[in-house]
């Protein structure tokens, strides 16, 4: 014992501290910082190991190592497109919140997996749509074109010879239209395709010389149909004309002035009675037509049926519409 020598010194004494070799004796602490900035110690016994740095929280952090990501989903590329430029607020060393991001102002729906919703669609499910057989905006827009337009209507008159036997088949031999003004659109001869057995030239006013170089009937037909197309024609006993022409117009754009009551009551004729155009004309206007014995003419024929339409236009027309909306 008495070969053994305790030196007691202060602890904060580290001068005397001192390694066998001479070297001097380092705290544990020390130690510690200097493995630790050498690398020499895990992470698990670091004992100032975070488990979440700030670089791992912040992989964007200016400085910090980033690895690439799985690409991005079928609905992150349909959300991007509606983001705008924020780049610099997600840089920032605080983590901004949804709220305080400036999005656009057009709106963008976060599409779940296997919603077949699309997006930026708004659909109010209380909304009735339109019925395409009830609304008024599906009804035909040819009904009544005409109305308030000139240049929409027309008026037909044709006249007819006889083939066969005793004359007894008709054929088209000229055909006149006229404009809502009475201005003549069309009048020409017309060559039948079979032959003319009986003229009728008393009433028709149809001689042979005139159709010696007159048009074909196939040339002549095709020439009335672009003329009538589209167009409110006007005529007495106007079937009679389209058959001869071989056609068939819509009822909805024909006015057939044998065939309106109208006319009958302002002529003081009975409202169902079928009166010629000739009496129809000298009722109302107090004119004579289809007179001598050069025959009929079938542009004066027109004229005349567009002037008696004319006198019932605005009261038969608004008959014709309130009948269709009844329908």
């Amino acid at each position: 014992m008495s070969d053994i020598m305790i030196n007691i010194c202060s602890s904060d004494d580290t001068s005397q501290w001192t390694h066998p070799t001479g070297k001097e004796k380092r705290p544990f602490h020390e130690k510690m910082q200097y493995l630790k900035a050498n690398g020499y110690l895990k992470d698990k016994q670091n004992n100032t190991y975070k488990k979440h740095s700030n670089k791992d929280q912040y992989p964007h952090e200016k400085g910090a190592k980033t690895q690439p990501g799985p690409p991005p989903t079928a609905t992150q590329n349909r959300i991007l497109p509606y983001l705008p430029n924020t780049s610099s607020a997600f840089h920032s060393s605080s983590r901004p919140s949804m709220s305080s991001v400036n999005l656009p102002s057009t709106a963008f729906t976060v599409i779940n997996k296997g919603s077949h919703e699309k997006p930026n669609e708004s659909v109010n499910k209380n909304a009735t749509m339109p019925n395409p057989s009830v609304s008024g905006s599906h009804k035909p827009a040819t009904t009544f074109v005409g109305m308030g337009n000139p240049t929409k209507y027309l008026a037909i008159d044709c006249e007819m010879v006889g083939a066969g036997p005793k004359g007894s088949i008709n054929q088209l031999a000229r055909c006149s239209i006229v404009s809502y003004d009475g201005d003549v659109v069309y009048d020409k001869f017309i060559k039948p395709s079979m032959p003319v057995t009986d003229y009728r030239t008393r009433w028709s006013g149809i001689r042979p010389r005139d159709l010696i170089k007159a048009i074909p009937f196939s040339e002549a037909r095709k020439e009335i149909l672009r003329l009538l197309m589209g167009k409110v024609v006007v005529g007495h006993a106007i079937f009679n004309d389209f058959k001869a022409i071989s056609y068939t117009h819509p009822s909805v754009l024909t006015r057939d002035t044998s065939r309106i009551p109208l006319l009958n009551l302002k002529a003081g004729f009975g409202e169902k009675e079928c009166a010629s155009l000739k009496r129809l004309t000298k009722a109302i206007f107090n004119r004579d037509i289809q007179v001598g014995k050069k025959g009929h003419s079938s542009v004066e024929d027109a004229k005349a049926s567009m002037e008696l339409y004319k006198v019932v236009e605005q009261e038969w027309e608004r008959i014709l519409l309130s009948r269709s909306q009844a329908t």
